[in-house]
Order: structure tokens, then sequence, then C-alpha cells
């Protein structure tokens, strides 16, 4: 099923998702997008339906043709401290306010979202499956915190975050165990499975 350009009538409405929300490391990075209405893409989908390769050669044609986008990071610690969905929704926040031009209208990927400056709102359960400018926010926020987690993979890459992104994989847990945590790491988060003890 095609992906609707988007879900008011209203001429700015903006897209908005995030990335690495499950993530044991790394930031949980946002991004919102305001398309054309005219925009159309064939490839372009939820980032999760698409590989590695397709959402990078997405996301120069979403920058260029976008008529304005925003990307932000909330890292580890900000994540400890306001929780995870706060963080989460601290980001979308923050990349709508990169937006060159104010939407008139914000729809978000998922069931979670907090009023902002006063703009109406509606949250989509897999929006990003559905809408072109979710689908386009999916896709930046994903690759440019894949691309951060591949530059600090080179200072630990014991834990493989070039593979791995920081997701909870059995790789990246059994290098929890061995080598412990890098300040990189949410310490917020249940990094092992109950049975071990992790010294934080």
């Amino acid at each position: 099923m095609a992906l609707k350009t988007q879900f008011s009538n209203f001429d700015f409405e903006c897209g908005t998702d995030e990335a690495g929300r499950g993530c044991l490391a790394g930031p949980v990075t946002a991004a919102a997008v305001i398309l054309p209405a005219d925009f159309s893409n064939s490839i372009l989908n939820d980032s999760k339906q698409l590989s590695e390769k397709k959402r990078m050669s997405l996301k120069p044609i979403i920058e260029k043709q976008s008529l304005c986008y925003g990307v932000q990071h909330i890292f580890e610690d900000e994540i400890d401290t306001i929780n995870i969905l706060n963080a989460s929704i601290k980001a979308m926040h923050s990349s709508i306010a990169q937006l060159t031009i104010t939407p008139n209208y914000i729809i978000v990927d998922g069931n979670k979202f907090k009023p902002y400056n006063a703009i109406p709102h509606q949250t989509i359960i897999k929006g990003d499956g559905k809408y072109l400018n979710i689908a386009a926010a999916s896709i930046l926020a994903k690759t440019y915190r894949d691309l951060y987690m591949e530059k600090i993979h080179e200072e630990f890459p014991m834990y493989n975050w070039k593979k791995n992104k920081g997701y909870p994989t059995k790789e990246h847990r059994a290098a929890i165990e061995k080598y412990g945590v890098t300040k990189y790491h949410r310490k917020s988060f249940r990094l092992l499975p109950e049975q071990y003890r992790l010294d934080l």
C-alpha cells in the first residue's frame, strides 16, 4: 500500500519520529520533516522495512527535497535523568524547533507525545508505514543515529556498535559482561539479564 503524503489538510504538516529508544548505549535520536505537498518517492517507507543501503540513499534525497528538516540527539546522561519516554519526546520537540518553517500541524509516530507550542498534533501508531513525512523523519533519525554509533564504535570497538548500533544483542550483552560499561551506556537500563551482577 502506497504511503499517503500527509494526514491533515494543513500546508506545513510536520512528521516526527525517533530511533534508538530500545538501545542500551548511545543517544535517542529524533527527526522532524516537512515535505512539499507534491512529494513522492516509491522507495520511502518505515526505516525498519528498508536495508541500510536504501536508508542511506534516501537520506540526501529527503534533505534536499524536503521543505525543511531537523535532527536532535538526546544523550545517555539525560536519558538516565528524565527517562527514555521523556527523552524521546524532548528529542522530537527539539527537532521540530530546528525547522525553518513553523509547522501548523504535527503527526507523530507512536502513541505518546506532549503538545508542542500549542500546535495541533496527532499520534499515529505505525505512522512511519502510513505517511511519507513520518517515514522521512524515521529515515533521518535512524541514519543520523547509525552514523553516530559508527563513530563511537571506533572508541570502543569491542562492543561492535558499528553492527548492533547499541541494541541489546547477545554479542553486545556478552561484551558488557566481559568489559563492563562505558560512558555511552544508559545506566538506568537493564544492561544484562538479571542473573548477572553489574558494577555501575
